[in-house]
């Protein structure tokens, strides 16, 4: 792992750019250590530096943790293969049609997840390395489809907040069956993209034995301040 680049922000949160091979990532990590750490993940070609991850990620480390987040493949500056360029501009069509997309989003995000399963894994093994990082681990992020197979394969995460927004294929709501840490869910109740219901199926399929919904009224991008809050105390219960 290679720190790239790094600023003291206002609350004292030391925020550092890295590169792990092809990987590039940030990490922030807080004035104490050593620290619990958040893998903070997000999807849909979105960069690291997407200013609500930034927010939550500083949010989050000035309460104690060290918050992490890397570009997955097609993600930020990342290349895109053909394969996906196809299937995001096939998505695009079918929207815009108001045709229904869940095949195609079947077949464009389980390759993602397959993809980003390991990166994340060995980035995790950097990260742990780091004096400034003591564990246990935590998940937090919007892209549930990877932090379901995350929690199943990766025995060194203790804890997960998702958010219901982003589209889970049906191999992953499986997968939920079989999770067992303890789970925050996070719901806009009028969320574009995804069905209620559906994300009401995917919370009762979860295995865990402590599992909590919060619902929110609102669209996509709607999910209120206060869960950020609400979120770190979740963490502070199972990383604390």
């Amino acid at each position: 792992m290679q720190f790239t680049s790094e600023q003291r922000l206002d609350d004292g949160v030391l925020e550092r750019e890295f590169t792990l091979g092809e990987i590039p990532g940030t990490l922030w990590t807080p004035g104490s250590a050593p620290a619990p750490l958040v893998l903070m993940a997000h999807n849909n070609g979105l960069p690291k530096a997407e200013p609500r991850l930034v927010a939550r990620a500083r949010y989050t480390a000035a309460r104690g943790y060290a918050v992490a987040t890397i570009d997955a493949a097609g993600c930020g500056d990342r290349p895109r293969s053909a394969a996906d360029e196809q299937a995001r501009a096939d998505l695009r069509r079918a929207m815009q049609a108001g045709e229904p997309v869940d095949e195609i989003l079947e077949s464009f995000i389980g390759p993602l997840v397959e993809t980003a399963v390991p990166e994340w894994q060995t980035t995790l093994d950097a990260l742990l390395e780091l004096p400034a990082i003591g564990g246990p681990v935590g998940y937090s992020g919007g892209w549930t489809a990877l932090g379901i197979r995350l929690a199943l394969v990766e025995p060194r995460i203790a804890a997960a907040g998702f958010f219901a927004g982003g589209y889970v294929p049906r191999a992953q709501r499986e997968e939920a069956r079989q999770v067992s840490i303890p789970l925050l869910f996070l719901l806009q109740w009028d969320d574009e993209g995804n069905p209620r219901q559906r994300a009401l199926d995917l919370f009762d399929a979860f295995g865990s034995k402590e599992k909590t919904l919060h619902a929110n009224l609102g669209g996509h991008t709607g999910t209120p301040s206060f869960e950020l809050e609400d979120g770190c105390r979740f963490l502070d219960r199972h990383l604390k």
